[in-house]
């Protein structure tokens, strides 16, 4: 498909390049019409932003790193080496220099990292009419002119403005008849993280980034907040997988880098799984007497770790919404106390039925002391399941307490917990009820 026929969303241009292969790529990304490319090359993949810059003249790479947004340009310079911030830096015209070094001047985890200077600031004295003319004049460059920013003299944000109240209003209305004087703000010392939950809780498409004194620098609009939303979302779930958060990619993460990000988990919770070989050691003279009871091990550990899993992962995802914070853990307590005993208590029965029935259907002869074989695994999966859920819900509120990240009590590890734990509770248990008859 030739790139001249995709006109429509720069998004979908860049999605045909990426499916081109290597060395017909930039020449069709070259084919791109001017007005296009700056958008495009935002969409590129950053291996690919990076081959262009190296490729393309110089007189090119300046036209396209001025015309791109300023925060689309951050996020381009945060993935390249240095020597090509340098280079790209000094193909910038003198005002967008100024910005990118500013930008770039903020701490990396911050929101003021991903925050465009070009929004329409408007004074409380101005006219309707003059705000209008403003827009005209300045508006070619903004992101987005769904609000617009009110400063006094110093530039201190003090309100902001609907365009839907301004279109409505007479031309001879003074704005400081139509604000409140209510206005939503970040700081530009918020983590990117954070900064997440205002646009949740407010529902707007951009909000202004202001300084600890309150100076309007920029605003952030919501397509970053979505890209960051989305790098959140996948940075929990790959600790929730039982290892370190890729830095990149997956397609771009080196196999060494691989190894590195899932050694360190998989060995932690390879010697925690040693403990599980040791707790069935511990139990060999009743494992020796009573075989049997090694028929349900893996019933036990499963029954478990999945519900220790279940617990940690909405625990962590209720924290990440903010639906519970570590005040509430007693609350979490009492309601997974209630949950856990519910749940164990089903899968007790279940288990007692399931040897009562195949004992009688003669599927199986576990001998005439089955019922306390059954009772001991019935018994056993009820207080298993129960722990697993506390445990689960638990560990990452201490994980918190310590501030360390909630995520990193991962389902493999909980559930490597529960292991261990839920077989000292199996064999402790069978051995009291089966003390004189099997053992």
């Amino acid at each position: 498909m030739q790139v001249k026929e995709l006109i429509f969303n720069p998004a979908d241009i860049a999605e045909t390049l990426s499916e081109l292969r290597a060395d017909k790529r930039l020449l069709a990304f070259l084919k791109v019409p001017k007005e296009y490319k700056a958008d495009v090359f935002s969409h590129l993949d950053p291996d690919f932003q990076e081959e262009t810059i190296r490729s393309i003249g110089s007189e090119q790479v300046s036209d396209l790193l001025n015309a791109m947004s300023p925060d689309d340009r951050t996020a381009l310079f945060e993935d390249f080496p240095d020597e090509l911030i340098k280079y790209s830096m000094n193909l910038l015209n003198p005002q967008e220099r100024r910005i990118a070094l500013k930008l770039l001047g903020y701490d990396a985890d911050s929101i003021a990292r991903l925050m465009t200077p070009y929004y329409i600031q408007i004074r409380k004295e101005w006219t309707v009419k003059r705000c209008l003319e403003q827009i005209k004049k300045v508006g070619k460059k903004m992101e987005t002119m769904n609000h617009l920013y009110v400063v006094d003299e110093r530039n201190q944000l003090i309100d902001d403005i609907a365009i839907g109240s301004l279109l409505l209003a007479d031309e001879d209305t003074l704005i400081s008849d139509i604000t409140d004087n209510h206005f939503v703000a970040i700081s530009t010392k918020t983590s990117k993280e954070d900064a997440v939950q205002y646009f949740e809780k407010y529902d707007r498409t951009a909000i202004p980034i202001v300084t600890e004194a309150g100076v309007l620098v920029g605003i952030v609009t919501i397509d970053d907040i979505l890209d960051q939303i989305e790098s959140q979302n996948t940075e929990d779930i790959q600790k929730f997988g039982g290892m370190e958060a890729l830095d990149d990619p997956y397609h771009q993460t080196h196999w060494f880098e691989m190894v590195k990000k899932r050694g360190f988990w998989l060995i932690l919770l390879f010697f925690f799984q040693l403990l599980t070989a040791s707790a069935m050691g511990y139990f060999e003279d009743e494992i020796q007497k009573a075989v049997v009871l090694t028929l349900f091990v893996p019933l036990i550990i499963s029954s478990g770790g999945n519900t220790g899993s279940q617990a940690a992962t909405l625990i962590i995802r209720a924290m990440a919404l903010n639906e519970i914070t570590l005040k509430d853990w007693w609350f979490v307590i009492k309601k997974e106390l209630i949950t856990g005993l519910f749940l164990g208590g089903v899968l007790g029965i279940f288990g007692f039925l399931r040897i009562m029935l195949w004992q009688y259907a003669g599927w199986f002869d576990y001998g005439e002391y089955w019922a306390f074989i059954a009772l001991s695994v019935g018994v056993s999966l009820s207080m298993i399941v129960l722990w697993g859920t506390l445990s689960g819900s638990m560990v990452p509120f201490v994980l918190k307490k310590f501030n360390l990240d909630p995520a990193t009590s991962s389902a493999p590890f909980v559930a490597t917990l529960v292991d261990v734990t839920g077989l000292v509770i199996y064999f402790s248990l069978a051995g009291l009820l089966l003390s004189g008859k099997l053992l």
